[in-house]
């Protein structure tokens, strides 16, 4: 049986609270700064006639959006856990982000649509206001990103906002490069050509946020880390005889949790285990907050490897400690 005073440690770095150097106010100029471009675009796209500008102004409306719902996702996750909201309300962000991406692979697919057709029966297009406001959306969004740049980018909202602001950046070089090409040669096929352009870079960022969002909804755990590797790492610490049922996932962007049935030699020190335990967590893989049950293992998986009574429905695989 295992010691009541040890049968359940829990380890509490909270690297995952809402970073205080958040600055709302870069990413509100930000904002201020897209919606006021997108709403002068989309009166120039319809005077111009041109698809590539206003699937430039879809594309920022979705920026608007991520920036929008970063500023309240910041605001609801810094609200302390209570009730029946034990992690508080930090996944508000990962909603929001995968809204934002299921909205762009909608404007994605309408974008191509209208592509295509004007690939096939191209429309007249205005080359000269396409290719200034093209010029004036490169100066805006290179604005808006510097101003992201400056806030926390730890939160998947707010990268993912940066993101698509570098992405338009490329979109309105496209368009500007439409804009002249049509204003030089009269080759209205070069807008549709853009508005595709526009689009793939729309499915590429909208991909990536479902992607992402998607990973910490199904609870998997954060790109780049391999559970098989921790596990065999915590595994390897001094007095360690076995490892399972080890859970890592991911809360909310840049907040690792892990937890885990650790079983010690018997007469080790169980509080010493995990205290290096998560000293070897938190250093090697950034992971602060951990949930480590330590327990003495029985003689009978000493003996003959099988499990005791102690855990009667392990979940995973095992790995096995040097001890």
């Amino acid at each position: 049986m295992s010691d009541p005073q040890h049968g359940q440690e829990h380890g509490h770095g909270h690297g995952h609270r809402v970073r205080a150097d958040a600055d709302r106010r870069s990413l509100a100029w930000a904002l201020a700064l897209i919606l006021g471009f997108m709403a002068a675009e989309v009166v120039t796209g319809l005077m111009a006639g041109s698809l590539a500008l206003l699937s430039d102004a879809g594309h920022m409306l979705t920026d608007a959006a991520a920036i929008g719902l970063a500023l309240v996702a910041m605001r609801i996750a810094a609200r302390p856990p209570q009730g029946g909201f034990t992690y508080g309300l930090k996944r508000v962000e990962i909603i929001s982000a995968q809204i934002n991406g299921i909205t762009l692979l909608l404007l994605t697919a309408f974008f191509i649509g209208e592509g295509v057709r004007r690939m096939i029966s191209p429309s007249e297009v205005e080359g000269v206001l396409v290719l200034v406001t093209g010029l004036a959306g490169i100066v805006v969004n290179v604005g808006a990103a510097w101003l992201i740049s400056k806030a926390n980018r730890s939160s998947l909202n707010v990268e993912g906002a940066f993101q698509h602001i570098v992405s338009d950046l490329y979109a309105f070089i496209a368009t500007t490069v439409a804009g002249l090409v049509v204003w030089l040669t009269g080759w209205a096929r070069a807008d549709a050509i853009a508005a595709l352009v526009v689009a793939a870079l729309m499915l590429k960022a909208g991909w990536g946020l479902v992607r992402d969002a998607g990973r910490v909804f199904l609870e998997a755990a954060p790109a780049g880390m391999a559970p098989a590797e921790i596990g065999a790492q915590m595994a390897a610490m001094d007095n360690v005889v076995e490892v399972h049922d080890l859970h890592v996932w991911e809360v909310t962007s840049g907040y690792a949790a892990l937890s885990a049935h650790v079983l010690v030699a018997p007469g080790a020190d169980c509080h010493a285990v995990r205290q290096a335990t998560e000293v070897m967590l938190r250093e090697g893989y950034g992971i602060e907050h951990t949930t480590l049950q330590v327990d003495h293992a029985s003689p009978r998986l000493l003996v003959i490897g099988e499990d005791g009574p102690h855990c009667r429905d392990p979940h995973g695989p095992s790995h096995p400690g040097a001890a």
